[in-house]
């Protein structure tokens, strides 16, 4: 099994700053990708971006290019860095870990931007 945990989410002014973060245990060795997810009320889940175990990233089409993710593969972690933060930004934020048979899903973090 694959355990996930988001942190980092919270309450921002529109043009601020967030850094999520997602910590993975268990059985890492079977991940092959890591993924960031959003879900803003009323609306489908929405895929930000993606990183492989080789280092490799993609992303949606994020305005502007705002969002970043990242690894540290010593602390099993994938970050999401979030600048100039929007209204339409506010969801809750998921972790997503795709192995050989399965995918995980961490329990969300909630992202406000409001003034």
């Amino acid at each position: 099994q694959v355990q996930l945990v988001e942190s980092g989410g919270g309450l921002v002014q529109p043009g601020g700053f967030l850094r999520l973060s997602c910590a993975a245990s268990g059985s890492i060795s079977s991940i092959y990708d890591m993924r960031w997810y959003r879900q803003a009320p009323g609306k489908q889940r929405e895929f930000l971006a993606s990183v492989s175990s080789s280092g490799r990233t993609t992303y949606a089409n994020n305005e502007k290019g705002r969002f970043t993710i990242s690894r540290d593969n010593a602390k099993n972690t994938v970050y999401l860095q979030m600048d100039s933060l929007k209204p339409e930004d506010t969801a809750v934020y998921y972790c997503n870990a795709v192995s050989t048979w399965k995918s995980y899903w961490g329990q969300g973090t909630q992202v406000t931007v409001s003034s």
